[in-house]
């Protein structure tokens, strides 16, 4: 095992989409991720399909696409931690481990023995990480929460979609992934505190919160004007034109950062009295005029081609792309020279490989690995045991009572 992270055990609890986005991130970065499942069930998003991988007589395997995508280079062990056999068995799992990250909803591990309170008596060093839909304390903290709720709740729908239409999500569960990003940041730097002091803590991350945290601009916009912003479409709210545009044969975006690439769009559209016009000089005066500027640019637009557009501006380093399709994006050159497409084997299946999205995370000393494709329900069950002293009697025992 390589890494960063090599050497670091984590015992997790989580399914759905936040925690394992968190703890796929630290299996990349080489941590042993013990994916703790219901026996003969697994993760709720094994069955989040179609569409699934296909095994070799053609039926649906245990792995939707939906599960794939967050739960690469993880081993599972399948354990009833509603028995208390299984209970015991976990505790003395989690005393060998770091890390326990789970997403049950408030309280609900506490019944079985698991909550951090428990197993701090058990590892008082462990790095305790809980992810619900709205933390811990609060008036909302018994609710169960979901991306989508957190994405309305918090904000971001008002924000997304047309301006005369109706509030939108987001393409994916982008309140989940950020929910997953901040928990792994959180659990990094109480690594960081333990590794310094020797001491464990409980980290208490929600949805709501972290999606409230990642309204950035928009968030301060409001904060600093007391004006509530609105829907813009594809427009940006403090930079124009920053926007979709219609061209010959298609839309590209155009992104201008500067007064200084205003100009240089304005000379290559042809139309360099644009940038000197008063009304559009500076940013400021732009997003005041936004309208009269976005009434006159599709005029420009739509006399050259998404390629012309889009190299033409590159050279003159004025920020421009297409809108992609997703499969143009995985065929892209610079998506596949990053290793942003990877296929791992993947036995007993139709291709007998996966294709998986790769991690960004791109290290000069420690790069990330794929070590194991997203593993079927209870694959490492046994392998899993015996590396934490179970015997084969004990195991055996444990499989005849259902415990794992």
């Amino acid at each position: 095992m390589s890494g960063p992270l090599a050497g670091l055990r984590i015992f997790d609890l989580t399914r759905i989409l936040a925690g394992p986005t968190c703890t796929q991130l630290l299996g990349d970065l080489g941590a042993d991720v013990i994916k703790i499942e219901r026996p003969g069930e697994g993760d709720d998003t094994r069955r989040w399909g179609p569409p699934y991988i296909k095994n070799e007589d053609g039926s649906n395997s245990d792995a939707s696409a939906y599960y794939l995508s967050s739960n690469r280079n993880k081993r599972s062990l399948t354990i009833d931690i509603a028995s208390p056999e299984g209970q015991e068995l976990a505790r003395r799992m989690v005393a060998s481990c770091d890390i326990v990250v789970e997403n049950f909803k408030v309280g609900g591990l506490a019944k079985f023995g698991l909550d951090y309170l428990s197993l701090r008596e058990v590892k008082p060093d462990l790095v305790y990480c809980s992810i619900t839909g709205f933390g811990q304390t609060g008036p909302y903290a018994p609710r169960a929460g979901y991306d989508y709720l957190a994405q309305g709740m918090g904000g971001l729908m008002s924000i997304t979609g047309e301006p005369d239409g109706q509030p939108m999500k987001v393409g994916v569960g982008i309140a989940d992934v950020m929910c997953g990003m901040y928990a792994t940041v959180a659990i990094l730097a109480a690594l960081r505190h333990r590794d310094k002091t020797g001491q464990g803590q409980y980290i208490d991350l929600a949805l709501l919160d972290t999606q409230v945290a990642w309204l950035v601009n928009e968030g301060l916009n409001y904060l600093t004007s007391g004006e509530v912003p609105h829907r813009r479409g594809t427009e940006h709210a403090n930079i124009v034109p920053y926007n979709v545009l219609p061209c010959a044969d298609g839309y590209f975006i155009i992104a201008v950062g500067n007064d200084r690439q205003f100009q240089r769009f304005c000379e290559f559209a042809g139309a360099p009295e644009l940038g000197e016009d008063p009304r559009f000089l500076t940013n400021s005066l732009r997003v005041a005029n936004r309208k009269a500027l976005y009434e006159i640019l599709p005029t420009l637009t739509k006399k050259k081609t998404i390629d012309e557009w889009v190299d033409g501006l590159a050279e003159l380093g004025v920020p421009s792309g297409p809108v992609n399709t997703i499969d143009r994006v995985f065929a892209d050159p610079q998506v596949l020279h990053r290793g942003m497409r990877i296929a791992m084997d993947y036995p007993g299946t139709e291709k007998g490989e996966i294709s998986l999205i790769g991690n960004p995370i791109k290290f000069s000393e420690t790069p990330v690995n794929y070590r194991r494709p997203p593993p079927h329900v209870g694959e490492h069950s046994e392998e899993v045991l015996r590396e934490f002293g179970i015997s084969s009697k004990e195991i055996e025992a444990l499989r005849a009572k259902g415990v794992i």
